[in-house]
């Protein structure tokens, strides 16, 4: 008996499995000070700035400050005001709404995204079989209402449930998330159903944990992936290769 035939859901990540960044970070926060008149910031020092921004924000405030009941503008606001200044950049308040709202409206819309060729034909093959599709990321609410559907990711033709770690208070390699997706897929049991991501951490040893399936992609040649392998992953280099295993195990 094939594995396809005993899934009744297969979940799925986005960033680095379904869609990807274009360009760097530099590109937008660049756009963003010249459309004030400001001078490009430094490509590096944003990035490394951003990193550390982010990380503790996620620290102090996870899950986007679903816990605190932060508004995802408010926090999205405090990380990249701490961006810049890490980066050696105190703007002043006026300045900085104004570059702030050209970031926010850049990352809430299609533009930084592209996503991979094999991502809707997947997804719709999945939904063919009579299997459910549902979205796992540590993502807030714009990825689920704007971004997904922008990119024609639709709920209802690519995915039928989504589970957004802005939305539900709990994220990746938390267990419980993937804990969730089994009770929006029905109650299903565990090992009916398979995630696929790109992480080893967040996805494949979480998701297992709860008794799924899992599955990772190498979409970028990582040097990681050979730990993956010897972890006893499946490892494989996109969602056409994915289909065809599906097929095949």
């Amino acid at each position: 008996m094939s594995l396809l035939s005993k899934l009744r859901c297969i979940t799925i990540d986005v960033t680095g499995t379904l869609i990807a960044y274009k360009g760097e970070l530099g590109d937008y926060y660049c756009m963003a000070a010249k459309s004030v008149g400001l001078p490009c910031p430094d490509y590096k020092r944003m990035h490394e700035g951003f990193k550390l921004a982010y990380k503790e924000m996620a620290k102090n405030y996870p899950c986007f400050g679903y816990a605190a009941k932060m508004p995802n503008i408010v926090w999205w606001k405090t990380c990249v005001r701490d961006s810049f200044i890490r980066a050696g950049y105190d703007y002043d308040e006026e300045t900085f709404d104004k570059v702030f709202r050209r970031i926010y409206a850049s990352f809430g819309s299609s533009a930084p995204y592209k996503v991979f060729e094999d991502s809707q034909p997947f997804l719709r093959w999945v939904r063919q079989q009579g299997l459910m599709v549902g979205i796992v990321s540590n993502a807030e609410y714009r990825y689920q209402d704007v971004i997904l559907p922008a990119l024609g990711l639709n709920q209802g033709s690519e995915w039928d449930f989504g589970v957004f770690s802005g939305l539900e208070g709990v994220e990746k390699p938390d267990p419980r998330i993937y804990e969730i997706a089994i009770e929006r897929a029905g109650n299903i049991a565990p090992e009916e159903a398979l995630h696929i991501g790109d992480s080893l951490r967040k996805d494949y040893i979480p998701a297992k944990s709860v008794g799924m399936h899992g599955l990772l992609l190498d979409r970028f040649e990582t040097s990681d992936a050979e730990d993956w392998r010897k972890s006893g992953a499946v490892v494989l280099p996109d969602l056409m290769a994915a289909k065809e295993w599906l097929q095949n195990n």
